[in-house]
């Protein structure tokens, strides 16, 4: 019975022991998990109000009664210029000026343009990006890009990207919603590393076109960073427009895959 107490005794310090080791970890652990979660669910419905993450946009049935796995981002931001002035901003938006975000993360380190780029062309339907194609448009008030099918995080997603400009006295309100869902075993799990990875790019690019449009306007030439001609100047990644020509990296990403797939569906408008 002795030798028994003993062990129990020695059993209990260990257990001691390795709680005061474990208890910091884990404080750590849930600190963490709930610095994301907190993170996330601000990031994804930043400064948009309750009306603006109610209000349909033209993409929302593009993905109803799809899998259990989605997630629908409504962010928006207010601009002290109007749409007019706006509109060219998200009109080059990934169509070979770059994204307004990260730049070593979504852009190969490119500097995205700070300028209206000349020799863009007015977006068209069937246009295709590394988000997929432009599947609706309205000139100076809308644009949805649709990715109809894509591998991420184990799952298989398809997600919508809806900007929306709309009057604000003087101003313009910008309305972005990034929508998705996912099929597979890891779906949630894909629709959250997506809700993550998304906050912190999302929240750039708004700032970005904000910034842009209040600070250059619609000028045509940036003499800090004049167009040297070159089609990747400000744009890693591939855009293929409706047209057949392109811009970025030939091949650098999924925009030739989507303008297959245009094609095949006879998506192309004349």
């Amino acid at each position: 019975m002795a030798d028994t107490g003993v062990h129990f005794a020695f059993g209990v310090q260990q257990l001691d022991s390795y709680s005061v080791a474990i208890a910091p970890i884990a404080i750590l652990a849930v600190s963490a998990a709930s610095a994301v979660f907190l993170f996330v669910r601000w990031g994804t419905r930043w400064g948009s109000t309750s009306e603006e993450r109610a209000r349909h946009l033209p993409g929302d049935a593009w993905l109803e009664n799809g899998p259990r796995a989605k997630v629908a981002m409504t962010r928006a931001i207010s601009i002290a210029e109007p749409p007019g002035t706006v509109w060219p901003w998200i009109a080059q938006l990934g169509r070979g000026a770059g994204w307004y975000s990260w730049e070593r993360l979504d852009n190969g380190g490119r500097d995205s343009a700070r300028h209206v780029v000349r020799w863009i062309p007015e977006p068209r339907i069937g246009d295709a990006a590394p988000i997929g194609y432009l599947r609706r448009l309205e000139p100076g008030r809308s644009l949805t890009w649709w990715t109809p099918s894509t591998r991420f995080a184990g799952a298989t997603a398809r997600a919508v990207f809806d900007f929306d400009l709309r009057p604000d006295g003087a101003g313009t309100r910008l309305v972005i919603r990034m929508s998705a869902d996912a099929t597979g075993a890891t779906g949630g799990l894909a629709m959250l590393i997506y809700r993550f990875v998304d906050s912190i790019m999302a929240i750039r690019q708004l700032n970005g076109i904000r910034d842009r449009a209040e600070q250059y306007g619609n000028r045509g030439s940036n003499p800090d960073d004049p167009e040297t001609g070159a089609i990747d100047q400000y744009q890693l990644y591939e855009v293929i427009y409706a047209s057949g020509d392109s811009a970025g990296v030939a091949g650098k990403e999924a925009a030739g895959r989507w303008r297959r797939y245009v094609l095949e569906q006879g998506l192309l408008t004349p």
